[in-house]
């Protein structure tokens, strides 16, 4: 990969179980949470008794250097030598987004080989340690439990907090501090050991290894309890049998080479399919954003069985089961597990549903992460919602399964709630008023075109599941309104020289027209192909170093829209241009943060937010030329 990382991805499994490099030394400085709250493990080699550092940082320990570091969808590989010794390091997430039992399977390899390069005799050993913060908030919050563990042939410790409360509290900038973290490995005559130093409680795991010998390490978390969903504690799903973790870590040790190899299959397979259609600059970005979607969910089973997929709207307000973040995050789980996105929706019906909900509009979520109890955001006051925005995501959402999956069952559970935020757009979506949409970081905006374009998007996909479902008059109906309502934009949201407007009273300024994108997806005409090149050919015009600000209010902008507007362009090199410059802002940011999504385009820095399942949105490019 040449995209430099602004973080590396260590250990990336869920909103809590975190493991970043801010540096792509991963010997630097200390690994991190994704809130960038130390979250410590060091690692380090002994070659005849001198010790060397491969992860991590501690002042008093000689670094090795590093030579390489590759980075795919779901491994982190890096080469660390010295005079004496080639060591081989290999990171591993297997969270394969179409197999649910290894998707949330909470455990996370590190395989370690390595040459010696002086043609000598040595004896080597591995010591890889884990501290208190991967099981607090904090570290030294609380006393902690050090309990040596086995797991068939594996060894090592875990380590949890004295006071187990699962579920005790919610937020943003929070680290788990109930469950048990795990370190176990298949070394030769490996010894567990503790230490405390610097403040934090250390587990050890320490081993023999042998030249061109791999070696496996296994740091895993048992959460106890996941979710909190409408007042039940849930587990997650990979124990929903009662399964234990040592029992899941053995199972991780016994298919780890044939995970590996399905996982590398899948992450050579997205890089080809992203390069054919959006070059290599698109494919490395997609490769660096995978894990990071993934990991701000939680997958549980609700009280009939079915799918709950729980996102944390990280690093915002940790709000849970957001539908203005699960919306951009489809276009992934859209590709590869459809199952997903039902998922995401279940918690926002069944709320929307309950006696508890009181707006005949969608809710923006369901709760603060992991209590998945009720909205949370804007106190349910009504100036704080985002009516249109919300129902046009759940419509167009809804639209997306049904096309995914070929079928209109799930939406048919749920007709009368659709049709009823139907009505909600008919009446309030062709010039919205003075509301929020997901870009509420700008703050409210009378008569939004952008908005707009969610309305008409929304009726025309439930046009679509009305035609799938054998409802001709409800499809021509739906279909009428949305050709109505875009009829109507085009009169007045495009200005005397054919550029669009940020609002339809605001003469010269413009916005992405990023809700659009779904009318190139579904092939639905409402907007010319003719009109979207004019568009991006004028958007070109406000491009900064780092790419289009998101609308003329300000410099910064959205990974995730930009990548939805770009997808629009008849043309790759159109396309290609548009992402130049959101990978060089990647690449040359000084803010060392797991993705960002909201980035100024002057600088290239972030201006907020980061490890955001949003990012799912990348994968638009190549989920417009699967089609469905």
């Amino acid at each position: 990969m040449k995209l430099r990382a602004p973080a590396v991805p260590l250990i990336t499994i869920d909103p809590y179980f975190s493991v970043w490099s801010r540096d792509e030394n991963i010997n630097f400085y200390e690994t991190e949470h994704w809130t960038n709250k130390p979250n410590s493990i060091i690692g380090t080699v002994f070659i005849d008794e001198k010790e060397y550092l491969f992860l991590g940082y501690d002042r008093d320990i000689l670094k090795l250097d590093q030579k390489s570091l590759e980075i795919d969808a779901f491994s982190t590989t890096v080469v660390m030598e010295n005079d004496i010794i080639s060591l081989n390091l290999k990171f591993t997430s297997p969270v394969l987004i179409n197999d649910l039992e290894l998707l949330t399977r909470p455990v996370s390899y590190l395989a370690v080989d390595y040459k010696l390069k002086d043609n000598k005799k040595h004896n080597v050993k591995i010591d890889v340690r884990v501290s208190d913060e991967l099981c607090l908030d904090e570290a030294g919050q609380n006393d902690v439990i050090k309990e040596e563990v086995k797991a068939g042939n594996l060894i090592g410790m875990k380590m949890g907090n004295v006071e187990q409360k699962p579920l005790n509290r919610s937020g943003d900038d929070i680290r788990i501090d109930w469950g048990y973290v795990y370190l176990l490995t298949n070394g030769k005559n490996a010894i567990t050991k503790t230490s405390d130093r610097h403040g934090r409680e250390y587990i050890h795991t320490v081993c023999e290894v042998n030249e061109n010998e791999k070696t496996l390490f296994f740091f895993a978390y048992d959460d106890i309890e996941s979710i909190e969903y409408f007042k039940k504690p849930l587990k997650s799903y990979w124990n929903r049998n009662g399964k234990t973790i040592l029992e899941a870590i053995k199972e991780a040790n016994e298919d780890y080479e044939n995970t590996l190899k399905r996982c590398d299959e899948f992450s050579e397979k997205l890089y080809n399919d992203a390069v054919n259609v959006g070059g290599e600059k698109y494919a490395e970005l997609l490769l660096l954003a995978y894990r990071q979607v993934i990991a701000a969910h939680k997958l549980v089973l609700d009280e009939n069985g079915d799918i709950l997929y729980i996102s944390k709207e990280c690093n915002s307000n940790g709000c849970a089961a957001t539908v203005d973040v699960s919306y951009p995050s489809t276009p992934l789980f859209l590709l590869y597990n459809s199952e997903l996105v039902k998922g995401m929706m279940r918690p926002i019906y069944k709320y929307a549903q309950s006696e508890a909900w009181t707006f005949d509009f969608a809710p923006h979520d369901v709760g603060q992460y992991p209590l998945v109890n009720g909205q949370v955001y804007g106190e349910n006051q009504l100036k704080y919602q985002m009516p249109v925005e919300e129902c046009g995501n759940m419509l167009v959402m809804e639209t997306n399964v049904a096309l995914a999956t070929k079928s209109t069952e799930f939406a048919e559970g749920h007709i009368e709630t659709l049709e009823k935020w139907c009505k909600y757009l008919i009446e309030f979506g062709a010039d919205p008023g003075n509301q929020l949409c997901t870009d509420d970081f700008a703050g409210h905006l009378e008569h939004n075109c952008n908005l707009s374009l969610k309305a008409i998007m929304g009726l025309r996909g439930v046009a679509i599941i009305m035609e799938m479902a054998g409802n001709e008059e409800k499809s021509a109906f739906y279909k009428a309104e949305a050709e109505k309502m875009a009829e109507n934009w085009l009169k007045t949201a495009v200005d005397e020289n054919g550029e669009s407007l940020l609002a339809f009273d605001r003469p010269g300024t413009f916005s992405m027209k990023y809700n659009m994108v779904w009318d190139r997806v579904w092939g639905t005409g409402l907007f010319s192909q003719e009109f979207m090149d004019r568009e991006l050919s004028n958007n070109k015009k406000y491009f900064n170093k780092y790419g289009m600000p998101l609308d003329s209010r300000a410099d910064y902008t959205k990974s995730d829209w930009l990548v939805w507007v770009a997808s629009m362009a008849s043309d790759k090199k159109v396309f290609e241009e548009f992402i130049a410059p959101l990978w060089l802002s990647y690449n040359d940011s000084t803010t060392r943060v797991a993705m960002t999504d909201w980035y100024d385009t002057k600088s290239g820095n972030m201006v907020s937010f980061k490890h955001r399942t949003v990012q799912g949105g990348l994968f638009m490019k190549i989920l417009m030329e699967k089609k469905f």
